[in-house]
């Protein structure tokens, strides 16, 4: 299992769900396209599975 994730926000947060939003900003995903590295815990993967309609992941 890898250490980290790679994930990038694919579809814009405008029309979400207000908590989604702050997720999204909370992971560091501030514009269209924008990747960050993550650490692979239960905590980004609750992060994750909550907006999964809005980004892509990748295992590192």
């Amino acid at each position: 299992m890898a250490d980290t994730l790679k994930v990038t926000l694919v579809k814009s947060p405008i029309g979400a769900v207000p908590k989604h939003k702050k997720t999204v900003e909370a992971m560091g995903l501030t514009k269209l396209h924008k990747t960050v590295v993550m650490p692979n815990n239960a905590a980004t993967k609750g992060m994750i599975q909550q907006v999964q309609h809005l980004v892509k992941v990748e295992e590192n």
